[in-house]
């Protein structure tokens, strides 16, 4: 789904040094919540008023590995992102090649702002598996609009539902935007993390 046209930016200035494994310390246990909620027919979808002048929303159809760790890290580093970033980059290059895996990019004025990850699964249904704005984007109204347009894309895959999952450690305004959006609670569950977290 897209809000524009032209090329996903390429360029290195986006990118973060070769070396952004951060140094992994310890934490106290944390309780976390994470809530699974889905859409079962695209006309549950209530969409988001388009911004004006709205961001740029495309597929990037071959992700480099520097620019797939770079929006993990910069989207995810808030809130306890941490498994992808020690994977190698033989991991990243076939997570990449998945049959069903794909990846969309939000961009403004040139900079990337924002992206999704949607993944197909074998029960017909399609997950929107990573899903948010970089630190510089969060505050404009560009969450609900992002959100939009990656179940938008999500159903025009032809799956049987649409769904995702949230957790305590997101940013406050992620369940309230699935919520408004029209994805419904299906099941929640509470766990612990300790040990590791991201700097």
């Amino acid at each position: 789904m897209s809000a524009g046209s032209g090329k996903i930016p390429r360029s290195p200035r986006f990118f973060p040094p070769a070396a952004i494994h951060s140094t992994f310390g310890r934490m106290s246990p944390t309780l976390v919540t994470r809530t699974y909620l889905e859409m079962r027919s695209p006309s549950e979808l209530r969409p988001a008023t388009l911004p004006e002048p709205a961001p740029r929303i495309e597929r990037v159809e071959q992700c480099s590995i520097d620019f797939f760790r770079f929006l993990y890290q910069q989207v995810g580093q808030a809130y306890q992102w941490t498994d992808r970033l020690r994977w190698s980059d033989e991991m990243v290059r076939t997570h990449l090649a998945t049959p069903g895996v794909s990846l969309w990019v939000m961009s403004w004025d040139g900079e990337p702002a924002g992206y999704f990850e949607l993944r197909e699964h074998e029960d017909r249904s399609v997950e929107i598996a990573y899903f948010g704005l970089l630190p510089g984007a969060i505050g404009r109204g560009w969450g609900k609009f992002l959100l939009t347009q990656a179940a938008h894309a999500a159903w025009q895959l032809g799956p049987i539902r649409v769904w995702l999952h949230t957790c305590t450690l997101d940013h406050p305004a992620a369940l309230p935007n699935y919520l408004k959006r029209g994805f419904r609670p299906t099941r929640e569950e509470v766990y612990e993390i300790s040990g590791e977290a991201g700097n």
